[in-house]
């Protein structure tokens, strides 16, 4: 599996971005995914994840009803839309690919991970 995340950016408190994590030897459409996000001096926390049908989704409660978790599996992309954000949003975000098909917010759960990207938001 070999994840490619993208979409970060410098962006003002209350503005949309939209990462995408593209999976380009196309191994990951069975497994759950997820996104993580590391702040500078902090452990890698999770997001979002999703299930490997897209179907069943679970969110940090700090993101919750302001980012959504999708995938497209005819085109092995994981998605994550994120509105409204908010300066504690700032971090690198990972996306990585499960060991199993469900949704898991366990980090030790995850096998493959993407190189990260790097969202600022500023107040």
């Amino acid at each position: 599996v070999q994840l490619q995340a993208s979409g970060g950016g410098l962006v003002q408190a209350g503005a949309s971005l939209r990462l995408s994590c593209s999976d380009a030897r196309r191994t990951s459409s069975n497994n759950g995914m997820g996104w993580f996000r590391q702040a500078p001096g902090k452990e890698r926390e999770i997001v979002a994840t999703v299930d490997w049908r897209g179907g069943s989704t679970i969110y940090a409660d700090s993101v919750k009803g302001r980012f959504t978790i999708s995938r497209d599996r005819s085109k092995n992309t994981l998605y994550l839309q994120m509105d409204s954000l908010k300066p504690e949003d700032t971090g690198v975000y990972y996306c990585a690919a499960a060991r199993s098909s469900s949704a898991s917010t366990r980090i030790e759960s995850y096998r493959y991970w993407g190189q990260g990207t790097l969202v600022t938001v500023s107040s």
